[in-house]
């Protein structure tokens, strides 16, 4: 139908009526759900085969719709996809259906353009310089010689589009800013904040506002507070940290412990919808890069006044709770108070301490010997009840980027986690749980932190796996950790238990915010939210603001977010941390290259950690860095995948390349701008190993 017709069936609105209707169908129209003929009529998008939802590009230049209404993906060939760019949203007609429910498309209409701005590489040749974008779309941009803003062959670039792709004419933009050589691994980490859109620039109003709190705690600040500035909490953490959002201390009480966790009290000084608010709910979390971290919060705040530093007085909201010798919490409560952290400690000198070393540097911190052993105390007791409850347990390597001073990167090195580590995290598990306990019991709109197991195939690609093993896996390993722990402990004398690890971590769907508590998979829990990290994690300052809202005697439903509110929040906040992770992969993955491109020709050790029918992914044991032999580098034959991705096997000679196998591997080729690294092998012993992973997680706190 037309407007008229269709204002006509409605009974003639009148005119402000009307521009209404208008705007509703237009609306409508840019969601996808109808569509304006050649005729200028309305229809229904689902009556004309017609199918909207975001487009996701394959390097190789053909891409996929995926559906807003959740169906099947729709494959778009490399000439649909000529005029897209990936995350476009955009209406396809379906025009055939192959087998296995396939279906393929062409593209009706662009709705809206997933970005104005790309980051590439600038080329040039025979006069004319050119951009191609870096991720998945990977379109040739022209850039006029009058946009070219000094920018050299081969630097990254931020280009803004001038003209998108079309079937009939390249995309062309003009550069307007010079990132530098992509060599440069500072230059990696502002080509990941430019290409992924995270906000980087604090805007003045912020700026004004962080500066106003000043850089101590007022004199009348701890009013109303519980004074806990004469009790020895500490913080505990990295050696390169700066912001300290808990501290920690414990001592012996009844038949357990008294544990104190503090958080910082962001809550008090950032106030829903103020200035830095609104900047924090935009940045979702802070991301952590080689050579530097993006905050959520403004430095003033982060690495200052909210920062739980030594020898200063600092607000903090508390988590006290009373822990028995089994590790259950028999009782906890929440209160705002003041502390004065008593030392900054790091894991390392922690684990000393309690191994009995006691170096010179250490006299200052001796004092503290006691508070350390009853954390321990508490520690057994809440690892006792982890492995009770059947939490998994993969205690997986973290891999971090060395800089040296200059910027360049000087190694690629493990950070081996020790009980220091497992001591903090167990700490916070503990104050999480109690906080989704205490504002589940209340009903109040909050966030909590929901992980959903294994499902469909990745689930019966994990049973594969372990039965191969010789390890069962029944049915109610869906929903019950349990039974993947003890498929796990079942291995762990392996050599190749992390490669075990790893492949059950991947089987799992990514953790995500929502106001709707499902349960922690991994961790076995039945309510968990996110309280200990507020100066990085947005929800955990929303968690925050729900309990401060309660200790003021709020009712629930008083309470200033409900819950379509904290749905989107949720949605907002996964999807920031996603970005996070992708910025972060981004940037790991390219500089491990730069480290790996004077090592060309090198012959190294290293274990098959991923199996695929194009090849072995093999990470190199001394350098904790993966790389890829093509099947056309393997002995000549044809290789066919074996059932559960476990190995690669010979159709003639019958060898079986498999997961967890050592092979000696030379260096082929590296190539940091796609971020691969080509293997050939060398050399092999005759005995397979079993199983293996691909990439080890960044260094960080946990995340759970």
């Amino acid at each position: 139908m037309t407007l008229d017709a269709l204002a006509a069936e409605l009974g003639k609105p009148e005119k402000r009526e009307l521009q209404s209707l208008r705007r509703r169908l237009d609306e409508l129209k840019s969601s996808g759900q109808v569509h304006i003929n050649r005729a200028g009529e309305y229809c229904l998008s689902e009556k004309l085969d017609l199918v909207a939802g975001t487009v996701s590009a394959h390097r190789d230049g053909f891409g996929f719709l995926i559906p807003d209404n959740g169906s099947v993906d729709v494959y778009l060939s490399e000439a649909e996809m000529r005029s897209l760019l990936d995350g476009d949203r955009v209406v396809v007609r379906v025009t055939s259906q192959g087998r296995g429910g396939r279906c393929s498309g062409t593209v009706v209409e662009i709705l809206t353009r997933a970005r104005t701005s790309v980051v590439g590489r600038y080329q040039r040749e025979h006069g004319i310089g050119w951009v191609i974008g870096s991720g998945r779309s990977a379109h040739h941009f022209i850039v006029p010689d009058r946009y070219r803003s000094g920018a050299q062959p081969g630097q990254l670039v931020k280009l803004e589009i001038m003209e998108y792709p079309a079937p009939s004419r390249e995309a062309q933009g003009k550069i307007i800013r010079v990132l530098g050589e992509p060599t440069d691994p500072r230059v990696l980490t502002e080509a990941a904040i430019e290409m992924f859109n995270l906000p980087s620039a604090w805007p003045a109003a912020v700026t004004k506002a962080a500066h106003h709190f000043g850089a101590d705690v007022g004199d009348g600040e701890g009013a109303g507070r519980t004074d806990l500035r004469k009790l020895p909490l500490v913080t505990i953490d990295g050696e390169d940290a700066r912001d300290f959002d808990d501290a920690v201390y414990a001592e012996p009480a009844g038949e357990g412990w008294r544990l104190i966790v503090a958080i910082a009290d962001v809550s008090h000084y950032i106030r829903k919808s103020d200035p830095i608010d609104v900047e924090a709910r935009r940045r979702g979390t802070s991301v952590y890069f080689p050579d530097r971290v993006v905050p959520m919060l403004p430095e003033a705040l982060s690495n200052e006044l909210c920062s739980l530093k030594p020898q200063v007085d600092r607000l903090c909201m508390v988590c006290e709770m009373q822990i028995d010798r089994r590790g259950g919490v028999t009782g906890a409560k929440f209160y705002r108070a003041v502390m004065h952290s008593h030392a900054r400690l790091t894991y390392n000198q922690v684990d000393a301490m309690h191994r009995g070393a006691d170096p010179a540097g250490y006299a200052h911190i001796r004092r503290l010997g006691p508070v350390i052993e009853n954390l321990y105390g508490v520690y057994k007791a809440l690892a006792i009840a982890r492995v009770r409850r059947g939490a998994l347990d993969l205690d997986l390597p973290e891999v971090r980027i060395e800089l040296d001073e200059s910027g360049a990167i000087s190694g690629v090195a493990s950070r081996l986690r020790n009980d220091a580590h497992r001591l903090i995290e167990e700490c916070m598990i503990a104050a999480n749980v109690e906080a989704a306990r205490y504002l589940g019991r209340h009903r109040i709109a909050t966030l909590y932190r929901v992980h959903n197991g294994p499902e469909g195939d990745k689930l019966e690609e994990l049973r594969l796996l372990f039965q191969s093993l010789g390890v069962p896996m029944p049915d109610t390993a869906r929903t019950r950790p349990r039974e993947i722990n003890r498929g796990l402990q079942a291995l762990r004398d392996r050599p190749d238990f992390p490669m075990l690890a790893t492949a059950v971590l991947r089987s799992m769907t990514q953790a995500v915010y929502q106001p709707v508590n499902n349960g922690h998979f991994g961790l076995a829990l039945t309510a968990y939210a996110h309280f200990t990290s507020p100066i990085r994690r947005y929800p955990d300052l929303l968690v925050h603001r729900a309990i401060g809202h309660l200790l003021d005697g709020g009712k629930p439903g008083a309470f200033s977010y409900d819950g379509p509110a904290m749905e989107q929040l949720g949605k907002n906040t996964s999807m920031q941390e996603r970005r996070a992770d992708e910025a972060t992969r981004y940037v790991d993955a390219r500089c491990k290259c730069l480290f790996m491109q004077h090592r060309v020709g090198e012959v190294l050790d290293g274990v098959v950690t991923g199996v695929t029918h194009f090849g072995l992914f093999v990470m190199l044991r001394e350098l904790f860095v993966d790389g890829l032999i093509h099947v056309s580098n393997l002995p000549n034959d044809y290789y066919h995948l074996e059932p559960g991705g476990l190995g690669l096997k010979g159709e003639r000679t019958g060898r079986l390349f498999s997961l967890g196998e050592d092979l000696r591997v030379r260096v082929a080729r590296v190539d940091p701008e796609e971020a691969k690294i080509d293997l050939a092998l060398e050399s092999q012993p005759a005995a397979a190993g079993q199983a293996g992973s691909r990439k080890a997680s960044r260094p960080g706190k946990k995340r759970h």
